[in-house]
């Protein structure tokens, strides 16, 4: 098995495109159809051996461990970044013929970035830091921004973005557009990842058209739930 590539946030961006509502106003959505899809999803043969361990060897790389959580504290993100770096027991990293495996990211809170990244100096894992009122993001733009900008100050590499749900129920494209630009250009260097909060957008057609609006705002990855709202 080849060892795994150190995660980095020296990736591409993505540039955006503009608003384009005509890629999307059209589209219909089979929705029972795309949900008896879904449930065979887990009656599904998967691999086995090797390969099951090389899948959850990927499941790894791309993990963000996360700590969201009221009582947070600096010791408590110390070990989450800890576990960050050797995610798995040494006698099971040379089994696989591993070396450096690490999680794809540590997620914190804003007040926590400093810590994490003090945690992790050196090991090329990013920090990412939710922000924007998260997880309702029921704030005013100017301070879903300027919390962007500190999380980015103090050190993270990868923003998590929520989106205005009002915008998608209203249909108001332009404006949802403008907040993830805006969100886009705060983040500096740093990747955006946009949670759409699916649970709250009520039609999976809702869905497509915020995933293609956050896209062509120019969001780097998207992202299905804060984990705080019923899917």
């Amino acid at each position: 098995m080849s060892a795994p590539v150190p995660p980095s946030s020296n990736r591409p961006r993505n540039a955006g495109t503009g608003l384009h509502a005509d890629w999307f106003e059209g589209i219909a959505v089979n929705t029972p159809a795309a949900e008896r899809r879904a449930a065979t999803l887990t009656t599904r043969r998967t691999v086995k051996k090797a390969w099951q361990a090389a899948w959850l060897v990927n499941a790894i790389r791309c993990m963000d461990l996360t700590t969201l959580a009221g009582d947070d504290t600096e010791d408590r993100v110390a070990r989450l970044c800890a576990k960050a770096r050797n995610p798995l027991a040494g006698h099971l990293l040379g089994s696989l013929g591993l070396d450096g495996l690490t999680v794809g990211a540590v997620c914190v809170y804003p007040t926590m970035v400093a810590a994490a990244a003090r945690a992790l100096r050196g090991t090329g894992i990013p920090v990412a830091s939710v922000a924007t009122g998260f997880p309702a993001g029921l704030m005013p733009l100017d301070l879903r921004l300027a919390e962007i900008r500190y999380a980015v100050d103090q050190g993270a590499e990868e923003i998590d973005i929520v989106i205005t749900r009002a915008h998608v129920l209203a249909g108001d494209w332009q404006a949802l557009f403008d907040e993830v630009a805006a969100m886009r250009e705060a983040c500096g260097a740093a990747h955006l990842k946009a949670i759409l909060a699916t649970g709250d957008l009520k039609t999976l057609r809702n869905v497509y058209k915020a995933s293609m609006v956050a896209m062509q705002a120019g969001a780097d990855f998207i992202k299905t739930s804060t984990g705080k709202e019923g899917v």
